[in-house]
C-alpha cells in the first residue's frame, strides 16, 4: 500500500493535516497558514537557524545535568540538533521570521523537527512525539523569549566574523590605494567650488580612516552579543527554569558554538530592551553613511570625462548605455550606493522595533534581528565589491596635473 500523503495533528485549536513527510507540526504549519507575508523563511536565514539549534542542544545537555531529562532524551535531542547544525532538513522550516506572537512560530518550528528527528531515530513515527515531545523536552526549562533572544545574538556574532573580515580588508585596500596615490597633485574642492592643491591621496586617507573607525566602533558594539539571558525564560524571571540548568546552559551553549559567552546581569532588562541590537544598527547605519560618501566622492572624481572631474578611472565590469557606444559607467559604487540606502532602511525598522516594545517583553525583537541579519549579509556581499573597485581604479594623472595647476594659478 502507499504510504499516507497526509497525517492529521491536534492542538487547542482543533485538528489539523500536514503532509506525512513533513517533519515540522501543527503549530508550524497553522503559523505558516496564518502569519506569512514576508517571504523571509528560517530556512533562508541559516546562521540564525544554526544558532537556534545550537541553543537547543545546549538546554539538552543542561536538562541532563539538572535531571530534568534522562541521558536517553536528551541524547536522542542532541543528535538531532547535529544533523540540522550539518545542514540537513532546511527546508522544513517555513515559517515567515517577520509573523506577530514575539517569535514562537520560530521556536515551536525548531521545536518539532527536533522532537520528530529525535522520535524517528527512537523508533517513533512523525507527528507522535513519543518518547519526545516537543514542548516538554524539547523545548524544557526555556522560553520562546530566551531561546530566540540568546539565538539572535549568537547569528549576529557569527554574522560579524565575517563582515569584520571583509571591513578589515577594505581598510587595508582604501590605505594602501591612498599611498599609492600620494604622488598625484590634483584641485580640492569645497561646497564644490575650486580649491587648494592637494595630493588626491589625501581624499583617500580620508576614506581610509572613516572606514576603520566605523569598523571598531561596529565591532565594540557588537562584542555586547556576548551576554545573552538563555535562562531567563519568559520575562527574565527564570519561572520555569532550575537553578541547576541555570548553572550550566551558557556554559554549554560557549562550548557548543565555539565562542565565549556570558549571562546578562539583569534578565528583566533583557526581556523588556533591544536597545544593544538598536546600538548595533546604528553602528551599522553610520559605516553605511560613511561608504555612501565614498562612493558618492568616487562618481565623482569618475564623472565626465570630458563634461565632469574625470580623475579618476574606475575599473570596467559592465557596458554602459546603448546610446553612447565605449561608454563606462560608475556601477560598483552606485551598486554601494543601493546596499547602503538598503542598510539605512534596515536601521529604520531596528530602531521602529526597540521603541515599540511594551512593558515586560518586547515582542518586536524577532523583526529587529530580521532587518540586522540583512543589513550585515548586504553589508557584508557589497564591501568587497568596494574593495575590488578601488583596488582597480587609476588616477588619470593627466588630468590632475591640469587642475593642480590651475589651483596654483587661482591661489
Amino acid at each position: 500500500m502507499a504510504a499516507p500523503a497526509s497525517r492529521v495533528e491536534r492542538d487547542l485549536l482543533g485538528e489539523l493535516e500536514i503532509d506525512a513527510a513533513a517533519l515540522y507540526g501543527v503549530h508550524t504549519a497553522r503559523a505558516v497558514q496564518s502569519l506569512s507575508f514576508s517571504g523571509r523563511r528560517l530556512a533562508d536565514y541559516p546562521r540564525y537557524l544554526h544558532a537556534l539549534v545550537a541553543v537547543k542542544q545546549a538546554a539538552a545537555r543542561a536538562n541532563r545535568d539538572a535531571g530534568v531529562l534522562d541521558s536517553g532524551l536528551a541524547g536522542a535531542i542532541e543528535n538531532a540538533c547535529a544533523a540540522l547544525r550539518a545542514g540537513r532538513h532546511q527546508n522544513q522550516f517555513p515559517v515567515d521570521l517577520l509573523a506577530g506572537g514575539g517569535g514562537i512560530a520560530v521556536n515551536m518550528n525548531v521545536n518539532e523537527v527536533i522532537a520528530n528527528l529525535a522520535n524517528e531515530a527512537l523508533g517513533g513515527a512523525r507527528g507522535v512525539y513519543e518518547p519526545v515531545h516537543p514542548k516538554l523536552h524539547v523545548n524544557a526549562s526555556q522560553s520562546t523569549a530566551d531561546v530566540c533572544h540568546s539565538a539572535t545574538r549568537l547569528a549576529i556574532l557569527d554574522h560579524w566574523t565575517d563582515l569584520h573580515r571583509a571591513l578589515k580588508g577594505c581598510g587595508a585596500a582604501v590605505r594602501a590605494k591612498a599611498d599609492a596615490l600620494r604622488p598625484v597633485m590634483t584641485m580640492s574642492r569645497t561646497c564644490l567650488r575650486d580649491g587648494f592643491a592637494v595630493s588626491l591621496g589625501d581624499l583617500f586617507g580620508g576614506f581610509a580612516a572613516a572606514i576603520e573607525r566605523r569598523t571598531a566602533e561596529l565591532d565594540r558594539a557588537v562584542q555586547a552579543f556576548r551576554q545573552v539571558n538563555l535562562g531567563g525564560t519568559v520575562i527574565g524571571s527564570g519561572t520555569g527554569a532550575p537553578p541547576a540548568y541555570c548553572a550550566v546552559v551558557v556554559h554549554h551553549l560557549s562550548e557548543i558554538a565555539g565562542t565565549q559567552l556570558t549571562r546578562r546581569a539583569n534578565l528583566y532588562d533583557a526581556a523588556q530592551n533591544i536597545d544593544d541590537l538598536a546600538a548595533v544598527s546604528a553602528q551599522a547605519a553610520l559605516l553605511a553613511s560613511v561608504l555612501i560618501k565614498v562612493a558618492q566622492d568616487l562618481r565623482l572624481l569618475a564623472s565626465g570625462p570630458a563634461g565632469g572631474f574625470g580623475e579618476i578611472d574606475l575599473p570596467a565590469v559592465q557596458e554602459g548605455s546603448s546610446f553612447f557606444p565605449g561608454q563606462i559607467n560608475p556601477v560598483v559604487p552606485e551598486t554601494v550606493l543601493q546596499c547602503c540606502f538598503q542598510v539605512l532602511a534596515c536601521d529604520r525598522a531596528v530602531q521602529l522595533s526597540c521603541a515599540r516594545g511594551e512593558l515586560y517583553l518586547n515582542v518586536f525583537e524577532g523583526l529587529a534581528a530580521v532587518n540586522l541579519f540583512d543589513a550585515l549579509a548586504m553589508l557584508t556581499g557589497a564591501v568587497p565589491l568596494l574593495v575590488r573597485c578601488v583596488t582597480g581604479l587609476t588616477a588619470n594623472e593627466e588630468r590632475c596635473r591640469e587642475l593642480a595647476e590651475r589651483a596654483r594659478d587661482s591661489s
